[in-house]
């Protein structure tokens, strides 16, 4: 059972606070046993800007912010991805937590930590990856399929587990993982959208990466800031356990 210890306002969270104040929390319940599940900002849904360029970055993570978001994720296979986070960072990193997304191996995690992101995201699970990243001061959301690979990402240090991809496994997966994992921020990345968000939230998801549903190349920023309340409203409205829209 989940209970929600914030009350989002609904459709924007305006003004940003400084994310050290700004910490989205869930208790999770077993038995008498009681913990908080913290995500480092207010609203645990990540915005991932694949194949964004420079000259664009900076306005789609405004409207992005704008919206209401507060974590955004550069891919480092986005062109010039470096450049990218390292204007975004010095744009909205007050607003919001800054990061890179598909790291590898430990040269993109120190290029991540000289562009300035604070934000580590993986496709798998590599303890040594996730223990340097951990160790240069990144927050890092460690991508994973089974419980094996979400104990070893967090043995590693991960402070939170990415279900990737997410829609290949579907909510009975994540339900199952709950009840042997502790309790850490769980991310649903990979097929999530407006539609079958809350799915994931009532199996145990903490919130979501949101990519192609979110953002495509080529978009503009209006569609990106529209794409963005539509999730904002099916994540609050999950939270008020409303029928989606």
């Amino acid at each position: 059972m989940f209970l929600n210890l914030i009350n989002l306002p609904k459709t924007k969270i305006n003004p940003p606070l400084p994310l050290r104040f700004a910490t989205f929390q869930r208790t999770i319940w077993r038995g008498r046993f009681r913990a908080r599940m913290n995500w480092p900002t207010r609203l645990p849904l990540v915005a991932i800007l694949r194949g964004i360029h420079l000259h664009e970055a900076i306005t789609h993570a405004q409207a992005l912010v704008d919206a209401g978001f507060d974590t955004i994720e550069i891919p480092l296979n986005s062109p010039g991805w470096q450049a990218s986070v390292a204007a975004v960072a010095a744009h909205c990193g007050a607003q919001a937590l800054i990061g890179g997304g598909t790291v590898l191996h430990e040269d993109d995690v120190d290029a991540l930590v000289e562009a300035g992101g604070q934000l580590a995201v993986t496709p798998n699970t590599r303890p040594a990856l996730i223990a340097h990243a951990v160790g240069r001061g990144l927050h890092v959301a460690a991508g994973f399929a089974t419980a094996s690979e979400a104990f070893a990402a967090l043995e590693a240090g991960a402070q939170a587990l990415k279900l990737f991809p997410a829609a290949s496994y579907g909510p009975g997966h994540v339900k199952a993982l709950r009840a042997v994992l502790p309790p850490v921020p769980l991310l649903a990345v990979g097929g999530i959208t407006p539609a079958n968000l809350a799915e994931y939230l009532r199996a145990g998801c903490t919130g979501a990466g949101l990519g192609s549903d979110l953002y495509q190349p080529g978009q503009g920023a209006a569609q990106t800031a529209a794409r963005a309340r539509a999730f904002i409203d099916a994540f609050l409205r999950a939270q008020r356990s409303e029928p989606a829209a």
